[in-house]
């Protein structure tokens, strides 16, 4: 009797660190359901900006409007005829010196 009591016991001690600790526990389900999450946020940020990049290649391939306005913004172009204004922020842009005599 004392011998089925320990058996029972230990089975009993089996299922319980298995339910808890061991391959299929609370704490792993708990962590591959976060670890799910992770993913899948990072899924839908990487859809979108593939749907982003999609447009931008049908953009450039169907007419010159995509192509252009991607030469003007990256590389600065500007077309024959135009004329380019650059406008500064004379308070980003003052000499130190200067600066340093206005505050005083």
């Amino acid at each position: 009797m004392k011998w089925l009591l320990a058996i029972l016991t230990v089975l009993l001690l089996m299922t319980q660190y298995r339910l808890w600790v061991g391959e299929g526990s609370f704490a792993e389900v708990t962590r591959l359901e976060r670890e799910l999450n992770e993913q899948q946020q990072k899924n839908t940020a990487l859809a979108r900006e593939n749907r982003h990049l999609l447009r931008e290649v049908r953009s450039l391939k169907e007419g010159t409007d995509g192509v252009e306005a991607k030469a003007r913004y990256d590389l600065g172009l500007i077309k024959e005829g135009e004329t380019l204004f650059i406008f500064l922020d004379q308070d980003k842009h003052k000499n130190p010196a200067q600066s340093q005599r206005e505050k005083e």
